[in-house]
């Protein structure tokens, strides 16, 4: 069998970049592998992908060293125009590679570029539609389709024109946890039956390791090491739960599915079995449970599709609250009617003003936070749809699905800046919330040349130098790696022990283990259920994380939960070193100076 993917000694460096983005990287991969590229945010792995059919350096620019092949074309000599019939590209904005209106004719529009027959096409679409199960939204316009359903649409335009080989950025980073399955099935299923090459890059790895033939992993000076997964998650900078588990339990070879995991842990549940999970985090009494947002009635509507439908929502200050469900369910229609400027068709919203800070947490190096006064507020005007936009950033805070579109100025210094005059925050504030997020990121970058996960822990830290008494952030954990996910869970609780109601809206069911309070599902625009993280995720097949399923029926949620039962036990046992620095790391707060 012929290499399907070979990089010889590849380096990629963009113009006025202090350091390449990709060094002297060697890799080959077969024909018919699924290979899975890991690394931390803005380690380069949307650069490794994008040189796979030139689109790096041929449309970014920059320098390439070395030569990539993609069955046997160099990508030097063929641009990617020239690698379209053997090669399909799914990026991380699905929405930014659309080029028709609706999903039919998306599905079709490759296969017209390939001068496919019509019989081939008609085809080729209603095999894709079944596949991916998009044949209700086959008419649907491509801008009014949820975040999931628009990936879904992007991995059906590329596949109908049936490549060879298939590169994929965060495939089911906008997916609920039942498509993202189907989605993976799918991918599997054209690796296995019809020995398409796959490559594919992901921050979360619970999902697709156990279907990964190689594995890549991308270090932060852009080198690159290849080989089997079980192999390179022994020492990888990332791992999902059931590694970072494994390693904790020094288990050999690591598990890289609940499957793999519960045939071997029969001793850690016995060792488990007479302690109970600690509290997550230190809950201020005073002020805690106070409602911060009131929403009666909510309803929106599009067209004749009813997206919420007649909510009733509380938010209560100190509290961080997950809202899932199914792609499609209603619930960034529901963040942006909280929020104020999105579409309301009917209900109100009532946010409390001027809130007092609950806690001693300094979370922005002694800035003070900003607050209406609620003596200059008419009380019945304390909706925020009906505030101007300075005063409503601080009662409702939102970081959108596409954070790019908050986005304008021409580098991240500019946006910061521009957020802490905005803001009326001191100099810095913004940047400093940016480096505990997302460390690292040049002042000088351009934010549309940063990474997806990059670009949204700029966003994130713009809104949080408003000091909102409410945050609502959608897809928060999008382009996120375990790390930067740990960061942004210590700054989510230390807005909810300074007297945020924080309302993130996400599929990441890990996060949600290990950061909220509470979960609110939904499903076809209704509440189905709404109660403590435990209670809701622990009993559902497709919000349960890893550890719930491994260590089922005992309570645990997280790898933190476990290790700290285990704390005094582990210092004396010599548990695995590697997952006491990865958890403690987790538990790390980084005070300002």
């Amino acid at each position: 069998m012929s290499p399907a993917i070979v990089f010889e000694r590849v380096s990629i460096t963009y113009p006025d970049a202090p350091h390449p983005a990709l060094t002297a990287v060697d890799l080959t991969v077969e024909e018919g592998e699924l290979c899975l590229v890991v690394g931390r945010t803005g380690s380069g792995k949307s650069t490794l992908l994008g040189a796979v059919n030139g689109l790096v350096p041929h449309f970014t620019g920059g320098t390439l060293q070395g030569s990539v092949r993609l069955l046997g074309r160099d990508t030097r000599e063929h641009r990617p125009r020239d690698l379209a019939d053997i090669v399909g590209v799914v990026g991380q904005n699905p929405l930014a590679g659309f080029v028709t209106d609706t999903v039919e004719e998306e599905l079709a529009y490759g296969m017209e570029q390939l001068a496919l027959a019509p019989d081939v096409m008609r085809k080729r679409v209603e095999e894709t539609l079944d596949l991916l199960g998009l044949a209700d939204l086959r008419h649907r316009p491509l801008r009014d389709l949820s975040g999931g359903q628009q990936q879904r649409v992007a991995i059906g335009s590329v596949l109908t024109t049936h490549p060879r080989v298939l590169v994929l950025d965060e495939p089911t980073s906008a997916l609920d946890p039942t498509a993202a399955e189907e989605v993976l099935a799918a991918i599997t299923r054209l690796v296995h039956d019809l020995g398409v090459t796959v490559m594919l890059a992901e921050h979360r790895i619970e999902r697709v390791l156990q279907y990964a033939d190689r594995m890549v992993h991308l270090s932060s000076d852009g080198r690159a090491e290849s080989g089997p997964p079980a192999e390179l998650m022994v020492t990888s900078s990332v791992a999902p739960p059931v590694v970072e588990l494994g390693r904790l339990a020094g288990w050999t070879p690591l598990p890289l599915s609940v499957r793999d995991a519960r045939r071997r842990v029969g001793p850690l549940r016995e060792r488990l079995s007479h302690c109970a999970p600690q509290p997550r985090r230190r809950r201020p009494s005073d002020g805690i449970g106070v409602p911060a947002l009131r929403a009666r009635g909510i309803v929106v509507r599009y067209g004749e599709v009813v997206a919420v439908n007649d909510i009733d929502l509380t938010l209560r200050t100190g509290e961080v609250t997950a809202l899932m469900g199914r792609n499609g369910s209603g619930k960034s229609s529901l963040l942006w009617a909280l929020q104020g400027s999105g579409r309301r068709d009917r209900g109100r919203v009532a946010v409390v003003a001027g809130r007092e800070v609950v806690s001693d947490v300094d979370l922005r190096a002694g800035i003070a936070p900003a607050t209406l006064n609620p003596a200059t507020l008419d009380p019945a005007t304390l909706d925020p749809a009906t505030l101007d936009p300075a005063q409503g950033r601080q009662l409702v805070g939102l970081v959108p699905h596409e954070p790019g579109d908050l986005l304008y100025l021409d580098t991240v210094v500019g946006e910061c800046e521009r957020a802490d005059n905005e803001s009326r925050a001191n100099a810095g504030s913004c940047a400093y919330l940016l480096e505990r997020i997302a460390p690292g990121i040049a002042p000088s970058q351009h934010p549309r040349d940063l990474s997806e996960g990059q670009r949204l822990a700029l966003v994130i830290a713009v809104q949080l130098s408003a000091d909102p008494a409410v945050l609502l952030l959608d897809e928060p954990t999008r382009g996120l790696d375990y790390g930067a996910k740990r960061r942004l869970r210590d700054v989510v609780h230390e807005l909810a022990d300074r007297g945020c109601a924080v309302l993130l809206s996400t599929h990441d069911v890990e996060f949600v283990a290990d950061t909220a309070d509470r979960v609110v599902v939904l499903a076809d625009g209704e509440v189905v259920a709404d109660g403590p993280t435990a209670d809701v995720i622990v009993s559902s097949p497709a919000f349960a994380p890893q550890v719930a399923k491994i260590l089922s029926p005992q309570p645990w949620l997280t790898v933190r939960d476990v290790q700290a039962a285990l704390a005094p036990r582990t210092a004396t046992s010599g548990a695995s070193t590697s997952a006491s620095s990865t958890s403690a790391s987790s538990t790390s707060t980084v005070t300002p100076s």
